[in-house]
């Protein structure tokens, strides 16, 4: 009666795997840029990334804001890890996520791989249909959220180059006024 749902997405990061790992894998950091979750947190408070670890995360409205506990496996900083869901996440019995990345010249290469196993036949095309949507843009996320830092420092030399700019205009403009 079940099916099974098996999704694997590869994106090209500038930066490097250990930076993309915390990212992707620590609860407190992936909330702040994944708009796909609304929460996640350790169970019983304070906690770190570690195998066996239970995490509590709950999905946005639109991925029919649903709540769960997760149990992370497979760690292994900064190559690859992820976590399985420790009891039904609601039309699906069994959702795991993994991540692996892969280092090479120029960025790193980010694999996300989520599986699902839905109760109901009938109700795989659109939970399918919302999983890939969900790989898509945490991958494209990430991807903003490393460069958003490369962006910011871009934008601030650029900023840096202009002030230096107009200093050497005045400074050239005071040098001809006092021939």
């Amino acid at each position: 009666m079940s099916e099974d749902i098996q999704i694997r997405q590869s994106i090209v990061v500038r930066s490097r795997p250990d930076v993309l790992y915390r990212l992707a894998l620590e609860p407190k950091r992936r909330v702040r840029w994944d708009p796909n979750l609304v929460r996640a947190e350790y169970e019983g408070g304070e906690g770190r990334l570690a195998n066996n670890v239970l995490v509590r995360f709950k999905f946005a409205r639109r991925l029919l804001g649903l709540s769960f506990t997760a149990k992370y496996g497979q760690l292994q900083a900064p190559m690859r890890g992820g976590w399985e869901s420790v009891r039904n996440v609601g039309p699906l019995e069994k959702l795991t996520q993994g991540w692996t990345f892969k280092a090479m010249p120029g960025g790193t290469e980010v694999t996300m791989t989520l599986n699902g196993r839905v109760r109901y036949r009938w109700i795989k095309t659109p939970v399918e249909r919302m999983l890939h949507n969900l790989v898509v843009t945490t991958l494209i996320e990430l991807q903003r959220q490393v460069d958003a830092q490369g962006a910011q420092l871009m934008e601030d030399m650029g900023r840096e180059m202009q002030r230096k700019q107009k200093e050497e205009q005045k400074a050239a403009k005071a040098a001809r006024r006092k021939r």
